[in-house]
């Protein structure tokens, strides 16, 4: 076992600087920032200026690679970059913690995977913190134990995601088919994807309907409504975008008995007071529902997010302690948005799994139109309060 974890950060744009700052000041037990690489010279100043001067600042990847002080990385780059990244830190005997999403296509993903699968002894990580929040930890909890029955339903109305226009010019990659690979599905929502699947179980069938750049000047989709079909025959409804606002975060799932609704950071459960399947067949009336009663669920613990996901990659490393997503749970909610992705390219609903060679196809035709940003404005946003 490791007695320290001697990380190093690949990428300190938005996020890589955030988790850069919290390593350095000494929030995660265990943990040591010992180098951090970025290809800009801006970042890499922004790192010199800001982060302890022990810290060794590197111009690529492969030289924070190299260095044989470190034994852990945390991958914070654009998303194409994330699956080959990981590999070559597993090959190198570093372990990994990957910035969210997984990468942007699924067999990219499972190249990443059976390297993880062929370095049992190495940690590998996803950086799902949304699984920290008490909210949906007790949603999943409930959801997965049975006791309200079995799914009918979910809807998710998440809109909240509000983004102008300097956002998307904050960098080159942002908001392309070849820079990031996708729009809303690929950088706000891949922790709601995740938490729908975690949650719920994941959809066998999805029917999507997208805009591209309805709001924005981008080309990739900020305005999506997707229909969802699970295996026992539930059904959904998943609805989000960058362009509106005030916007909503609405997590509703039907279940037999009882009905969860996750909003404005309280979780509401309205519990039948009979067995509705029963009910429906047995009852002598023909518009009387079952009654019901409200019970507002008391939520457990913090919320530590990006800390606690890092603490227990850590402590996993030092001691063997549970992860907060293993870094293979990454390709689930990636499944979801291919398939969202490609039944809107193909106009046609999509059963999961789907092709995974034709969903790549499609994408790089849109990868090939790809346009190259002329205008950039690049700066290092301050994140507190956006997670």
């Amino acid at each position: 076992m490791e007695k320290e974890v001697r990380i190093g950060i690949i990428g300190i744009g938005n996020m890589g600087s955030d988790h850069a700052k919290r390593i350095a000041r000494g929030d995660i037990r265990g943990m040591k920032l010992t180098a951090a690489a970025d290809v800009k010279p801006a970042r890499r100043a922004w790192a010199k200026e800001n982060l302890p001067a022990d810290v060794k600042i590197y111009e690529n990847e492969t030289q924070l690679l190299d260095d044989p002080e470190i034994n852990a990385v945390l991958i914070a780059v654009p998303h194409y970059d994330h699956p080959g990244f990981a590999i070559r830190a597993m090959e190198k005997g570093l372990n990994v913690m990957c910035e969210k999403p997984a990468g942007v296509y699924t067999k990219q993903v499972r190249e990443a995977i059976a390297c993880a699968d062929r370095h049992p002894e190495l940690t590998f990580a996803m950086m799902f913190n949304q699984r920290t929040n008490p909210l949906y930890i007790k949603m999943h909890e409930i959801v997965q134990s049975g006791r309200y029955g079995n799914l009918k339903r979910v809807t998710w109305i998440i809109t909240d995601w509000y983004r102008t226009q300097h956002y998307y010019d904050s960098g080159e990659w942002r908001a392309t088919w070849n820079g990031e690979g996708g729009g809303v599905l690929l950088n706000q929502c891949p922790h709601q994807l995740d938490l729908l699947q975690w949650i719920c179980g994941l959809p066998v069938k999805v029917m999507s309907f997208m805009q591209e750049g309805k709001w924005h000047h981008i080309e990739v989709e900020d305005d999506v409504t997707t229909y969802l079909e699970f295996e026992n025959g539930a059904t959904g409804c998943f609805i989000t975008t960058t362009g509106e606002t005030p916007g909503t975060n609405r997590l509703e799932v039907d279940l037999d008995n009882a009905k969860i609704v996750c909003e404005h950071d309280t979780l509401t459960i309205s519990e039948l007071e009979a067995d509705e399947p029963t009910w429906r067949f047995s009852c002598p009336e023909g518009f009387t529902p079952p009654k019901y009663h409200d019970i507002a669920i008391p939520l457990e613990g913090p919320n530590p997010q990006h800390n606690g996901v890092l603490q227990a990659f850590a402590d996993h490393i030092l001691n063997g302690a549970p992860l907060v997503a293993d870094g293979r749970e990454g390709i689930r909610g990636l499944m979801l948005s291919n398939a969202m992705h490609l039944s809107h390219w193909l106009g046609h609903p999509v059963e999961i799994p789907f092709d995974e060679d034709l969903f790549l196809e499609e994408l790089n035709k849109r990868r090939a139109a790809s346009k190259v940003k002329t205008e950039v404005h690049e700066d290092t946003a301050d994140l507190k309060g956006t997670f």
